[in-house]
Parts: structure tokens; sequence; C-alpha cells
């Protein structure tokens, strides 16, 4: 997997866990289901990296990371 899509998809987790903790503060449920759903999308997409990369193990956590 290249570092630019190591970076995106930890820029996309990392903004996703700011909208989230944003929607908690202010009770904004949309606002924390948009951080919720950018963290599952890097994690899914970080799934998908490490499979190409043969990394079953790390493929196996992000995508357990993508559903919780």
């Amino acid at each position: 997997m290249g570092l630019k899509d190591n970076l995106s998809n930890a820029a996309q987790e990392v903004k996703g866990k700011v909208q989230e903790a944003a929607g908690k503060a202010t009770d904004n449920e949309d606002l924390q289901a948009k951080g919720e759903g950018n963290q599952a999308g890097a994690n899914a997409k970080q799934a998908g990296e490490n499979l190409k990369d043969g990394d079953l193990k790390g493929a196996a956590q992000s995508a357990k990371d993508a559903l919780s």
C-alpha cells in the first residue's frame, strides 16, 4: 500500500473522530452519525488496501474496526 493511501485513510478516520466528538458535544446526531460513517469508510478502505498487500491479519482487523 502506498503512503498516500495510508495518509488519506488516516486523515479520513481522524476527520470522522472529530465530527463524532463535535456531534456528541453539541447533541447533533446527524454530525455524530456522519463522523461514525467517515470512520467506518476509512477502515473499510484500509481493509481493502491490506488485502491488496496480502496482509490478511491487518485486513481482518480493519474490517472489524469498520463494523464496530
